[in-house]
């Protein structure tokens, strides 16, 4: 693909994917047969002086690295170059069978797209974030006339003020815990709300103040939600003074029991800030990022201040070679860590980056305001950088320490199998049904830092020659499916790509959770899409009396296995066992609910997809489109009166 002008907008991300092709010049027949440097060689005779993104991908058409440039001749050139290279950057451009670019109007725009196609293709050379997910908010809605208080996660679509953003939903749960106690605002759904006939079990262990049934008027609930809102906005010193002035008044009043209300209020409020932590003075709105490696590995601790308070930390831990500098990295992940995040005001680092003003000014320009980036080198910033290096620190030491662990149980895993080499991915497999009934196969998946929950999967059993109820005939179907994907997206097991740590999608060890007949299903599944030699299987049952300890391990190729009580190696494949049969229950147990659901609504007259999905929308549950009276019912678009007494007359059959 030759470079071209993009002056379209970066959401045009998918139209510039679409395009790429083998490079001008370079024949699809021909390219395979060039070594990098003459690929990279021969685009460089085409690109413009001027800043863009390029792609190099090797034979098979995999992105192996994402760049950006100022100057994308210049900056694309340098490959070509033996000298000065990096042994990491050598084994790229050593791979590299075609080049792919977009040009760009400027540098930042093209840090703004590198940072995007690097999340989205996750390419083996760049740096990557792991465990990106958007991070929770307290959302005080604002389209009801008694406001809520409720997490929320993901886009910021309906009304209402948000807060956050918050390190994790536990510390949301806390938060919004303390604050029910604090401001009584309730937590109920608007369904919920709008059946109410009496106060709740909240309202009456004082945790809200029940406005579905008026035992507070709408006007005084509004005053609660707006001392809610202001402490949420930082203003919890001037709500405390309220708070504690209005006590001190009703105990004057002699009013000890409304006194006694507000005591509790100021003790939650009190709580709240306990479990904050470091509280900066002088930071209203910060993120807070601090790197440290240690042992061939990266932690980067990140600190979130909103309003002046402290709404807790998160650990990540990057894909990145070891040879890169820790600014390098830690530039390349700020970058991506706003992809798709509201960026605050302030972002504090432990490094100070090569292109800290061009990554300030980009996002700036994706903000519509100046956003500052800053490397502290003293003062109360400089404090909080060194708070976040120090848990940063201690994360990583702990990590290390779990995964020295884990890489020991997985040596013990290789000895007790008689494997011939130490497992880096290990599968397992269970069914889990009812009388044959919401059938689902679940595969969890555990490597050198313990479970990979990203990787497991789940399948619902579809096939029209599986007998429900048929273990044998599920397993077969779930392993088929499985690896035979594996073959067709991946190839050989030899030919598939693997981090520094060994980890690949190929399993070098599947336990299957049966005896002697579901190992030989595997072995049959295994022989037929012929990678019977490629991975160890095991089988494991536990003995006649069903007790955990009393496992039996099974084989291809040699005779049955105990492990012995109380071996560490035995509690390490109980615990892999105990996880896929809890993700295969939990899979069909939401399958199950989802179908109880859907087919309730179902069963009645006139019910079809469209307005069953308006009742679920205005009501929330079956249980309470059950509760509803005929003019509630009418409210939902596209009930009229007859269908609204044809549906509260399935739901109260026999009644009199």
């Amino acid at each position: 693909m030759t470079a071209r002008d993009d002056s379209d907008d970066l959401d045009d991300l998918d139209d510039d994917l679409a395009d790429a092709a083998t490079p001008e010049g370079v024949p699809a027949e021909t390219s395979a047969s060039l070594s990098g440097v003459e690929v990279i060689a021969d685009q460089v005779k085409r690109l413009p002086n001027a800043p863009g993104v390029y792609r190099m991908l090797d034979g098979d058409g995999t992105v192996l690295y994402v760049g950006k440039a100022r100057n994308l001749k210049k900056r694309v050139v340098n490959y070509t170059r033996g000298q000065g290279l990096t042994a990491r950057t050598l084994r790229m451009v050593r791979e590299t069978r075609s080049m792919e670019f977009v040009q760009t109007r400027t540098e930042t725009e093209a840090l703004l797209l590198e940072a995007n196609l690097i999340k989205r293709l996750r390419p083996r050379f760049n740096v990557l974030l792991r465990d990106d997910k958007s991070f929770p908010y307290i959302l005080v809605t604002g389209d009801h006339d008694a406001a809520a208080l409720v997490k929320h996660r993901g886009p910021r679509k309906r009304k209402g003020a948000y807060y956050g953003p918050f390190a994790s939903a536990q510390a949301v749960g806390r938060t919004i815990n303390s604050l029910q106690k604090a401001f009584l605002i309730r937590t109920c759904s608007d369904a919920v709300y709008d059946t109410r006939t009496r106060p709740c079990l909240l309202f009456q262990i004082k945790r809200c103040a029940a406005p579905c049934t008026a035992e507070i008027s709408l006007a005084d609930y509004r005053t609660l939600v707006d001392e809610a809102e202001r402490f949420l906005a930082g203003k919890s010193k001037a709500v405390q003074a309220e708070l504690a002035a209005a006590m001190h008044a009703a105990a004057e009043d002699l009013d000890f029991e409304r006194a006694a209300v507000y005591r509790d209020r100021l003790a939650a409020l009190s709580h709240v800030q306990a479990h904050q932590g470091i509280n900066p003075q002088g930071v209203e709105e910060a993120d807070v990022f601090a790197l440290h490696q240690e042992g061939g590995q990266t932690c980067i601790q990140v600190f979130f201040f909103r309003t002046g308070q402290n709404w807790g930390n998160h650990a990540f831990y990057p894909r990145a070679d070891r040879t890169l500098e820790p600014e390098e990295i830690l530039e390349s992940f700020v970058a991506q860590f706003y992809d798709d995040k509201p960026v605050p005001r302030l972002i504090l680092l432990s490094h100070d980056t090569p292109e800290r003003e061009l990554l300030e000014q980009a996002l700036s320009e994706r903000s519509q305001y100046h956003v500052e980036i800053a490397h502290p080198k003293r003062g109360e910033k400089r404090d909080l950088v060194d708070h976040a290096a120090l848990n940063a620190r201690e994360a990583l030491g702990r990590k290390l320490a779990e995964t020295s662990s884990q890489a020991k149980l997985m040596e013990g895993v290789a000895r007790a199998f008689a494997l011939p080499e130490t497992p880096k991915r290990i599968e397992v497999y269970d069914n889990s049904h009812v009388m044959g009934t919401h059938a689902v196969g679940g595969m969890i998946v555990a490597g050198p830092e313990g479970f990979v929950k990203g990787q497991y999967r789940k399948f619902d059993i579809k096939s029209a020659e599986t007998t429900p109820g048929d273990d044998y005939a599920m397993m077969r179907e779930v392993l088929t499916r499985r690896l035979s994907r594996l073959v067709k997206e991946h190839g050989s097991r030899d030919a598939a790509p693997r981090d520094e740590a060994g980890f690949g999608p190929w399993p070098d060890l599947i336990l299957v959770d049966g005896g002697k007949g579901q190992l030989e299903i595997a072995r049959q599944v295994a022989d037929e899409i012929g990678i019977g030699d490629q991975i160890a299987f095991v089988g494991i049952a536990k003995g006649s009396d069903r007790d955990a300890g009393r496992e039996k391990f099974f084989f291809f190729d040699r005779p049955d296995i105990m492990l012995p009580e109380r071996d560490p190696v035995l509690y390490f494949v109980q615990r892999l066992r105990d996880e896929a049969h809890r993700f295969a229950i939990g899979t069909h147990r939401a399958k199950r609910t989802k179908a109880i659901r859907q087919s309730t609504l179902d069963e009645i007259p006139g019910i079809g997809p469209t307005r069953k999905r308006a009742l679920l929308n205005h009501f929330g549950t079956v249980k309470a489109i059950g509760r509803a009276g005929l003019g509630d019912l009418m409210e939902v678009p596209g009930i009229s009166e007859a269908m609204a007494e044809t549906i509260r007359g399935w739901f109260h059959q026999g009644e009199g």
